[in-house]
């Protein structure tokens, strides 16, 4: 590197993930303010032909774009041409002060942290995947004589066989519906299983075959799952033709009772078929993606098909920063198999790129080979003009609800004397009974409807609040939401800050926010109290701020159903997180009090007892008979059960 050269304003270096410990990181103080192209021009000469991965950085320090290279010199001179770019790629130079790089051993290497460091940093002018969910699995739990099969999203942990993704959890449940109908296995737990003693709904409904209560043999029920991972792996046909016979012989013995619920099985088997709907015979194994564009915006469908059979699509509306059609893919591939997956070919709608360097990524992280293919004729090419198709018509059903959306924000902005329509708009409410198991809820909302994977729940832990104090809990609620907003981005450099924050309540609220919002040095939000006006009717609200007298909206104004919208979602949230809390508390048993006693110890002794109050009352040499309770741990038990009531064992 040439130690006098001039350049821009350096940025600070962050070494980011586990490649870490692989980069060479090059970064040199500047000796000028320099701005653009020049900027761009002073690094070339510190720079070599090695792989890496650049960043472009404002006046503030903000990343702006994250790239790599398969060569970090000849990547960075193209953006210090003057002319060529693209509007977006040069309105991007023209604001870069400063850049970063990080070389690599391989291009490879420099793909992955590129994806990284989008995901962590999300810069401005940089293909943006906004939803990253993971995705359920279908599993047949091994870790018992008669198999469980159930729905199952996160690590694979579990002992048994996973067969998925599916698209959504519905596409699972429809599915898992199905299978019950046909295959007739359970999915109780194993702590219901074992304390069954006649057999529950679903055997009544024929949706399970009771092996709780011995009305199957493990050997037959064994078969039933074989049958049903026939038919998850895609080998469905033999098992009608099985049916079928087994149908016929019933009907021949005239055990026609038998045969009408082997023909009520083989019926639901067809209708999973059917409402599969595309199953693709040339296709065992793979993930259509195709990409719809239009004015800036764009709509990823992926289709997800397993063993022959479709399992169910999903679309995504990926931020474009106006880029091309092949750089939008491209970002989206690495993102969204970042965490997933992926299957052994990905059928996509355009070419990207760098073709052979995402399939060596994808390859190395499945550890097995990843093709791309871009049909021409086919099957496939039918299958991605599906897809296409599906992406077109979702991608306009979002523009609608867009612009309709636009309208209310500018509305709301008009109403409430706003200078701005609000880019995001947060609401707050409490829930609880009497003061117990009391939480705070907080949904967000926006251009694009309600961000619901940025809904908060906050469980109210003050212990000096009075049961039912709703304004102590408002102020517990938003002075965490804002500290840790303050801690983590003080400079309001992200989306995260919002520019509207609604209230449920009325003067008195709003006045106690106030003082909370001063006290955290943020008082540049507006905020509104939503009352609930005459009667509490809806229709008759009233809005207050501070400072203003309160006012209303005519009964029939658009804008007034978009704020009661708001509010009855945030009433939704806070209500159905208190339930789940509330729920969760009347499960909670006196033995989870009692040092040292886990999981199994716990279900041995209400096997054995029949309930807690029950060990609760045991002697000491009873809880000793129980198995897999020491000595030591029967005092335990006895002693947390019987202290200071003055009680011999």
């Amino acid at each position: 590197m040439n130690p006098n050269a001039p350049h821009c304003r350096a940025a600070e270096n962050h070494e980011t993930g586990d490649m870490a410990d692989q980069e060479t990181s090059k970064n040199e103080t500047p000796d000028s303010d320099l701005k653009g192209h020049a900027c761009i021009q002073s690094y070339l000469n510190t720079l070599d032909g090695s792989p890496g991965v650049y960043r472009m950085l404002d006046a503030q320090n903000r990343v702006l774009y994250v790239g790599k290279a398969r060569n970090l010199k000849k990547r960075v001179s193209s953006y210090a041409k003057p002319s060529g770019h693209s509007s977006r790629i040069a309105r991007m130079i023209s604001e870069t002060t400063s850049m970063m790089f990080l070389t690599t051993r391989t291009e490879t290497e420099a793909l992955l942290l590129e994806q990284n460091l989008i995901k962590q940093l999300k810069p401005k002018f940089n293909v943006l995947l906004r939803d990253d969910k993971s995705f359920p699995n279908i599993l047949v739990a091994k870790n018992h004589g008669f198999p469980q099969i159930k729905k199952h999203r996160g690590a694979k942990r579990e002992k048994g066989d996973y067969y998925g993704p599916f698209a959504s959890a519905g596409a699972v449940n429809r599915t898992l519906n199905q299978l019950q109908k046909v295959f007739l296995l359970r999915n109780c737990t194993d702590a219901t299983f074992e304390t069954r003693s006649r057999p529950c709904l679903l055997y009544q409904i024929k949706r399970c075959s009771a092996p709780c209560v011995g009305y199957i043999s493990e050997g037959d029920y064994g078969a039933l799952v074989q049958d049903a991972e026939r038919f998850l792996s895609g080998r469905s046909t033999h098992i009608q033709e099985q049916l079928a016979q087994q149908m016929q012989t019933a009907s021949e013995e005239m055990e026609f009772e038998r045969a009408a619920a082997l023909r009520d099985r083989i019926r639901a088997l067809t209708q999973v078929q059917a409402a599969q709907g595309i199953n693709p015979k040339s296709v065992p194994e793979a993930d259509i993606v195709a990409l719809h564009l239009d004015h800036g915006q764009a709509c990823v469908q992926v289709f997800f098909i397993r063993a022959n059979q479709n399992w169910g699509n999903r679309d995504y509306y990926p931020k474009t920063a106006n880029a091309a059609e092949p750089e939008i893919l491209e970002a989206f591939l690495g993102q969204f198999y970042g965490d997933k997956e992926p299957p052994r070919q990905i059928i996509l709608s355009h070419g990207i790129d760098d073709q052979d360097l995402m399939e060596e990524l994808l390859s190395e992280k499945a550890g097995r080979k990843v093709e791309l293919v871009v049909p021409q004729r086919g099957e496939k090419m039918e299958l991605v003009a599906g897809a296409t198709r599906n992406a077109r018509e979702s991608l306009a059903r979002k523009m609608s609800e867009t612009a309709t959306q636009g309208k209310l924000l500018q509305g709301l902005a008009e109403a409430f004397d706003l200078d701005a329509p609000p880019h995001r708009i947060e609401v707050y409410d409490n829930s609880h009974i009497q003061g117990t198991n009391a939480v705070g809820g907080m949904i967000v909302a926006g251009a694009e409807g309600f961000l619901r994977n940025q809904y908060r729940k906050f469980n109210i832990r003050g212990d000096d609040l009075t049961p039912g104090d709703d304004f102590g809990m408002m102020k517990e609620v938003l002075t965490r939401r804002f500290k840790r907003l303050l801690k983590e981005d003080p400079d309001r450099k992200t989306e995260s800050w919002p520019d509207l924050l609604l209230i449920d309540g009325g003067a008195g609220q709003v006045s106690a926010v106030a003082e909370i919002m001063a006290e955290l040095g943020v008082e540049d939000i507006a905020m509104v109290g939503v009352a609930k006006g005459v009667d509490r009717d809806a229709g008759k609200e009233e809005f207050h701020r501070r400072g203003k007298r309160p006012f209303a909206l005519k009964h029939n104004d658009p804008v007034l159903y978009f704020v009661q919208r708001l509010r009855d979602e945030a009433h939704r949230f806070a209500i159905g997180t208190h339930r789940a809390k509330r729920a969760k508390s009347q499960m909670k048993s006196p033995l989870d009090e009692v040092g040292g006693i886990g999981p199994k110890r716990k279900k041995a002794l209400l096997l054995h007892f029949g309930s807690a109050k029950a060990v609760g009352r045991a002697n000491l040499a009873d809880l000793k008979a129980v198995e897999g309770v020491s000595a030591a741990m029967a005092q335990t038990i006895y002693d947390h059960f019987h202290e200071g009531d003055g009680q011999k064992p």
